[in-house]
C-alpha cells in the first residue's frame, strides 16, 4: 500500500497537531492538495489555463501566492493542460450549433491567445454556411413564406453567431 503522507493525490492528514495547522486544515475546505483539484478538473474536461487560475485561486494557500502559477506550468510541462487543446475540443462541442463569431468570443472569454482564437475563427469561417444551413434545416426546413418569417429566421440564426452574409446566402436560396 503507497505511503499516502507524501502523494499529493491524496487527503491531507485529518488530524492536524498545531493550531496553526488546524487552520491551514480549516482553510482547505475538503482537504485536497491543489495537484488533486486541478487534476480532478482536468479528468472532467479540457479547461484553459486561465479558466483553471480561476477555478483553484479560492484554494490556494495564502502564504505562498506563487504555487499556483508553478503548478499549472507543471501541469502544462507534464501536458495535463494545454490551451490548445482546450481550444480545440470547445470547438468541436461548439461548431455545429454555433457560429464563428460565438466561438471565436467564448474562446477569448475563456482566456485563449488571440493568435490561436484568430487561426480557428479562420477555420470556422470556412465551413460556416454549411453549419448554419444543417441548423436552420434542423430548425426550420422550409424557406420564409414572407418577411416576418424571414426576420424570425433570421433572428435565430444571428443569435446563435452565424455572419449576416451567411444567413443571407441560407434565406435567399433557401428553396434550392
Amino acid at each position: 500500500m503507497p505511503n499516502s503522507d507524501h502523494d499529493p493525490f491524496e487527503q491531507l492528514s485529518s488530524a492536524p497537531t498545531s493550531p496553526a495547522s488546524k487552520a491551514k486544515s480549516a482553510s482547505a475546505g475538503s482537504g485536497l492538495s491543489l495537484k488533486a483539484r486541478a487534476v480532478g478538473f482536468l479528468s472532467r474536461r479540457e479547461h484553459s489555463r486561465a479558466e483553471l487560475a480561476r477555478k483553484l485561486s479560492a484554494h490556494v494557500d495564502p502564504d505562498n501566492p506563487g504555487e499556483l502559477d508553478k503548478l499549472l506550468d507543471q501541469l502544462e510541462k507534464e501536458n495535463w493542460l494545454s490551451d490548445q487543446r482546450f481550444a480545440q475540443s470547445l470547438v468541436n462541442r461548439r461548431a455545429s450549433k454555433k457560429g464563428a463569431a460565438l466561438v471565436a468570443q467564448e474562446l477569448r472569454r475563456h482566456g485563449v491567445s488571440d493568435e490561436q482564437v484568430a487561426q480557428l475563427h479562420d477555420q470556422l469561417k470556412s465551413t460556416e454556411t454549411v453549419r448554419a444551413r444543417e441548423v436552420w434545416e434542423k430548425k426550420f426546413g422550409q424557406p420564409p413564406a414572407n418577411a416576418k418569417e424571414y426576420a424570425r429566421q433570421f433572428r435565430f440564426l444571428a443569435s446563435r453567431g452565424f455572419s449576416p452574409d451567411c444567413l443571407r446566402k441560407i434565406l435567399g436560396d433557401a428553396d434550392d
